[in-house]
């Protein structure tokens, strides 16, 4: 799975990696033991994970998170 983070919002991205588990609310938030209102709050756009959530998901679902400079070096 790979995905450009800066084409979309938090919430979408979160969503994207649920479903491509192919898991429900509940089960994702267990993985990362989170509860499924959390889940569901976050895939809505009603709260925002940090940053350490998302490393952790990464960790858990065996994700890379691949940060590149855009900038040309001279």
């Amino acid at each position: 799975m790979e995905i450009k983070a800066t084409n979309y919002k938090g919430k979408d991205i979160l969503k994207f990696i649920r479903q491509n588990s192919n898991m429900t609310q509940k089960e994702f938030a267990d993985t990362i033991n989170k509860t499924r209102d959390w889940q569901a709050s976050n895939e809505t756009g009603r709260s925002r994970y940090f940053i350490d959530d998302l490393i952790y998901i990464a960790k858990i679902h065996n994700l890379e998170i691949i940060i590149k400079d855009k900038q040309q070096k001279k």
